[in-house]
């Protein structure tokens, strides 16, 4: 019996998987991956992952779009959601005026600064930072 916590990945950009990959397998995590939005929705509904890390500037359906489907669903909108993005603060000051979903639990502008993406990850799902 496992009681690793599961973090679902989203990134279109490989390197930035396998960075986190790394990154959270290193402390204790389990990674599930998925190259874009469409990929992010069916792995988060087969597979109930306890955190999502979501980009938002994907090909084919944003990051954006994905976490509106993911708040809108009774099933997923429990699972705490850390928007990972190169657009930094202007994308984390427009989320914060879509009122129609809440907020994301949390939010990290690339460069990702591990330290501070771990506690954040740790203060949500539990887990060593």
């Amino acid at each position: 019996m496992s009681d690793k916590k599961t973090i679902l990945i989203v990134d279109d950009e490989p390197d930035v998987r396998t960075f986190l990959r790394s990154l959270f397998a290193d402390h204790g995590y389990e990674t599930i991956e998925a190259a874009d939005g469409a990929e992010g929705m069916s792995l988060a509904r087969s597979r109930s992952p306890d955190l999502i890390t979501l980009d938002i500037t994907m090909p084919g359906q944003t990051g954006v779009r994905s976490y509106r489907q993911l708040k809108g669903d009774p099933e997923l909108a429990r699972i705490p959601v850390v928007i990972v993005t190169a657009v930094g603060e202007p994308m984390e000051q427009f989320l914060k005026t879509r009122k129609q979903v809440p907020d994301p639990e949390g939010f990290m502008a690339k460069p990702i600064d591990p330290d501070k993406l771990l506690q954040m990850v740790a203060e949500l799902v539990g887990g060593r930072a």
